[in-house]
């Protein structure tokens, strides 16, 4: 008889949460026991999500043992100057620089340099004393952590340092070479402070997890530890039988902060608007998440706002159902060296759409390998003009003859339980 390790998963983002951060680690809990582990799953007892998803509570299974302890979150105390501010901000949604009020300027700048690493750094120390005693008294095996946000990497550093229990650390982003990290307004002291606590994390546990080969070559300059890539992926999920819209809709699926505004596809669809009376007719582009006021009036200024229908944010399900039924999907990435690193979970589960990728992102991105190896779509800088039109021109043209689809290759080392598999292996 196989004897199950016991992993003790240190998790922020749980059921009800809502957006890309809560996907890894529910999916990995799903599969595990398939592999003889049996995860245990520590999570804050009245944490502060920005987005809520009733919907996943359903992936959770009745049998899994969920720790919870109390947190205290300064986001809650930011909402009594701006409560919507606070709640931008928590979300990742940053306005450019010179567009920023003062309230959002001092909030950025407490939240850069009073908090370290993160707004939950609180929760650290009465973690660390919850866990202790519960890992003595319940033969963990392992401890694993995830971030962002990446405070929790230091509950796991704690732990390690006091009881010596196996530590593997999750990183389903970069730490201090993340891109919003400029914009939050560091004091030299404070950026020092997050490189000596990232080092001691990355030298510290015993093995690290990354989701991209940029972050793996990154972390390697730092430690020698092991670093293993597992990347997002997909799940099967069950949907009703889904129709094709009538339109040639170009759907963005996700969060669109103020960076993440290509104009050279504004530019495109506008002069294709312009251009041709059929594509002006038949055109639709789709946002489902958050879109930020910046690039909605950059859309506007390109007399495109007519084509647009801002769904804003949906159950995980319900946009599922938005990416199968789309003619075009969109994956658009901030134009910077910091991003090449970033693949959004919701690139696996545009692969498996059978519908065609358009993505746009800085050049070499790990998104552009992942795209070609799985001839799931097409990937432009943010200079490509002439391909990029050439290219939504014959994705138009196959959508009026009736033909517009994808045709992936290799997709199964992506599937949740494929990477459920590769990660039991480093437990």
């Amino acid at each position: 008889m196989t004897v199950r390790k016991k992993a003790l998963i240190i998790a922020y983002y749980w059921p009800p949460a809502g957006g890309p951060g809560v996907q890894r680690w529910l999916k990995f809990v799903k599969y595990l026991p398939d592999f003889d582990i049996e995860p245990i799953v520590y999570i804050p007892e009245n944490p502060n999500y920005p987005i809520i998803d009733d919907s996943l509570i359903a992936d959770v299974s009745s049998d899994l043992k969920i720790l919870k302890q109390p947190i205290s979150e300064p986001y809650k105390f930011a909402g009594l100057f701006s409560k919507q501010q606070s709640k931008t901000i928590s979300k990742g949604i940053i306005s450019e620089k010179k567009k920023q009020n003062l309230l959002e300027k001092f909030l950025l700048y407490i939240r850069g340099n009073f908090f370290i690493p993160d707004a939950r750094i609180g929760w650290v120390k009465p973690s660390v004393k919850f866990l202790s005693e519960y890992i003595k008294n319940h033969h963990i095996d392992v401890i694993i952590t995830t971030g962002p946000p990446h405070s929790l990497h230091l509950i796991g550093l704690s732990l390690k340092k006091q009881l010596g229990v196996k530590w593997l650390a999750d990183f389903r982003d970069p730490w201090t070479s993340i891109g919003y990290h400029k914009q939050l307004k560091l004091t030299q002291k404070a950026k020092l402070k997050h490189k000596f606590l990232e080092k001691q994390v990355l030298n510290n546990a015993d093995q690290i997890v990354v989701t991209s080969y940029t972050t793996q070559q990154e972390f390697k300059n730092i430690t020698a530890k092991p670093i293993d890539v597992i990347t997002n992926g997909y799940d099967v999920e069950t949907s009703e039988k889904i129709i094709l819209d009538n339109t040639f809709s170009l759907s963005h699926i996700g969060s669109l902060l103020s960076k993440r505004n290509p104009i050279v596809l504004w530019k495109v669809l506008s002069d294709l608007v312009n251009e041709q009376e059929d594509f002006s007719s038949d055109f639709k582009l789709n946002f489902i998440g958050s879109v930020s006021d910046d690039v909605l009036q950059t859309i506007k200024n390109h007399g495109l706002s007519n084509y647009v229908d801002n769904v804003s944010y949906v159950s995980h399900k319900e946009a599922i159902n938005h990416q199968k039924k789309s003619q075009v999907l969109l994956l658009i990435e901030i134009n910077s060296e910091d991003t090449k690193c970033i693949i959004p979970g919701k690139l696996f589960e545009y692969m498996v759409s059978n519908r065609p990728i358009i993505a746009i992102g800085p050049k070499h991105s790990d998104v552009e390998t992942i795209i070609k190896e799985t001839n799931t779509g097409h990937y432009f800088n943010y200079d490509d003009y002439n391909s990029l039109k050439t290219l939504i021109l014959s994705h138009y043209n196959s959508y009026k003859n009736n033909t517009l689809h994808s045709n992936p290759i290799g997709l199964q080392k992506y599937s949740r339980k494929a990477l459920a598999q590769s990660l039991s292996k480093l437990i």
